[in-house]
């Protein structure tokens, strides 16, 4: 065990303890615009909210029509906009330590003063350092969401994202369906052909599911080879249509497999959310209609409507 050295006791050092309160008191009074602006956004690590922030504080001593902000997260696009743009802008690259955080713009309809984009300077500067947390937070909560092999949402996203669309369904009456697709015998091309192959394959796959449907629907891994896709303001006959589209992709994912290119077909499940229905029924529901394909032939799809 290593031994530390103990820290020495000293004599109180009334003029320092003097000093200390005295620049705690000048922090908290300042007035000033860039100690007002840095710790307001200390409070938060939303992006947003600092964003909003930024606009407020900025516009005291700059005026402008419009803030615009454009960053790219975690595989996800993040903007944040704020005012009625004008004829003039000037636009930051927000770095920091050679990082990239972002892209703000500010419009108005008279020209920036040299002494207006300076000041613009001075005020981003102070807020670089809580924006780069800010980003790096979204990074982390999204990490805790994602497959690591594919880069889409994982099982506990599924499980948040059914929560909230049973809830939206419920509220607005819109319908919501849910699609499960598990690759078919995936077990032998581990087994044959090895996992750096069968990971190839599932990136592949997750792929051409993400091709496969609109911006608004989402795709997760949620198991070894089995994905779920997640579909808003969609019918059953218009999601059965969805997971056909989707089988067929699959069907031709080709893959170097020596002589002949490997291939795999998926078996697809579907269900759309009933009144009142909780998450796990309506997962419950999709997972029996798969069980169906799969049981019927594989690389078919199958629909289950109500509760048994």
């Amino acid at each position: 065990m290593k031994n530390l050295t103990s820290i020495q006791p000293s004599k109180t050092q009334p003029a320092r303890l003097a000093a200390l309160k005295q620049s705690f008191h000048d922090w908290n009074q300042s007035p000033d615009v860039l100690t007002k602006m840095a710790k307001r956004l200390s409070t938060t690590l939303s992006l947003e909210t600092q964003l909003g922030i930024i606009a407020e504080e900025i516009a005291q001593t700059i005026p402008f029509d419009a803030l615009n902000y454009r960053h790219r997260i975690a595989r996800q696009d993040f903007v944040f906009s704020t005012g009625m743009g004008g004829p003039h802008r000037c636009e930051y690259r927000l770095t920091l330590e050679g990082s990239y955080y972002g892209t703000l713009a500010f419009h108005r309809r008279q020209k920036f003063t040299d002494e207006e984009l300076t000041g613009l300077e001075m005020m981003l500067s102070a807020a670089i350092c809580p924006l780069r947390n800010a980003c790096q937070f979204i990074a982390i909560e999204q990490a805790a969401l994602t497959d690591a092999l594919t880069g889409i949402g994982n099982k506990r996203a599924l499980d948040e994202a059914l929560l909230r669309a049973s809830a939206l369904a419920d509220r607005h009456g819109a319908p919501w369906s849910l699609i499960l697709c598990d690759l078919d015998h995936f077990k032998l091309i581990n087994d044959n052909h090895g996992h750096v192959v069968g990971d190839h394959i599932l990136t592949r796959t997750a792929e051409k599911l993400e091709q496969a449907i609109r911006n608004s629907d989402t795709v997760y891994r949620f198991g070894g080879e089995e994905f779920a896709v997640l579909l808003p303001h969609t019918s059953e006959q218009e999601a059965r249509e969805v997971a056909e589209r989707i089988r067929l992709a699959i069907e031709s994912i080709r893959v170097d497999g020596g002589e002949t290119p490997l291939t795999v077909t998926g078996s697809c499940g579907v269900a759309t959310h009933l009144a009142d229905e909780v998450p796990e029924q309506w997962l419950a529901r999709a997972d029996e209609a798969l069980y169906r394909a799969k049981a019927q032939g594989r690389n078919c799809t199958r629909v289950f409507a109500s509760i048994s």
